[in-house]
């Protein structure tokens, strides 16, 4: 079909309507085909190919399931305040108040106010990781060759600001992030022991307790040993379900987290939002 036209270009582009290919956002996710959730709630389908980024704005008490299709996916994850950015997921807070340098179920995401933005509902993986971050430009770019966002090697950085660019935040709006699917382990003297994937199909499910703006790069962590750049496809699906609530083991399970949960409650109740 020629596209040296208008005509031509158009005819070409509406002809792509319907086809799918391996890695594209479901709309609607309705047409999603086996939703883990009732008919009608979800609100998001997406396979995230290697070396790319997604970004969308989740309703309070949303259930995100992420999921690593062929065991090499790396979902890098930044978290924000829907409507105030200022409050952001604090890397250094989740780890610290939960005294525990390991993600997994029945963790909090903390944000830099003390309140929770996510928690982990669920975890089938167990290889995640607090402490690295995600790549640099300098990095990919000594590593691989290339780093920017149109390389076969984009660093995760670089497609976090095109993420936060297209929710109106800049690149000093990028704290460190989470990574999941691709673990590292701590040594006796500090050192960090690359622990790799569990293989595919591990998936972990966040619970967002608040409106949050949600940022994921998929892309190799910086801690892989391997020369070549490994990225494979991420799964990511979210659907309605409700918000963490008192009486919910989770709420009870630390005091720090139920001081967390208490400190959402109390600001989500002033808003009129709970």
């Amino acid at each position: 079909m020629a596209t040296a036209t208008t005509y031509g270009a158009r005819d070409h582009a509406r002809a792509q309507e319907g086809t799918r290919t391996e890695a594209m956002p479901v709309v609607p996710a309705a047409d999603w085909p086996e939703p883990p959730c009732e008919a009608g709630h979800l609100v998001w389908a997406e396979t995230v190919a290697g070396g790319n980024y997604t970004h969308r704005v989740l309703a309070r008490g949303t259930e995100l399931r992420l999921t690593d299709l062929r065991g090499d996916a790396c979902a890098h994850l930044l978290l924000y305040a829907a409507d105030r950015p200022w409050e952001r997921l604090n890397v250094a807070d989740t780890v610290k108040v939960q005294w525990n340098a390991y993600l997994g179920e029945g963790q909090l995401l903390l944000s830099d106010q003390g309140r929770v933005l996510a928690t982990v509902v669920a975890d089938s993986s167990g290889r995640h990781d607090a402490l690295c971050g995600t790549s640099t430009l300098v990095r990919n770019t000594r590593r691989y060759g290339d780093g920017t966002p149109q390389s076969p090697s984009p660093a995760g950085r670089e497609l976090f600001k095109l993420a936060a660019a297209k929710n109106g935040l800049g690149s000093r709006d990028l704290p460190p992030s989470l990574s999941f699917f691709q673990g590292v382990e701590v040594r006796e003297d500090g050192a960090l022991d690359f622990t790799g994937s569990a293989g595919p199909g591990g998936s972990v499910t966040l619970r967002t307790e608040q409106d949050v703006t949600v940022l994921i790069a998929n892309v190799p962590h910086p801690a892989d040993p391997r020369p070549d750049y490994v990225s494979t496809p991420l799964e990511v699906l979210a659907w309605r379900a409700a918000p963490t609530a008192p009486g919910d083991p989770l709420w009870d399970a630390t005091p720090e987290g139920r001081r967390a949960f208490l400190n959402t409650a109390e600001f989500l109740t002033a808003r009129g939002l709970a």
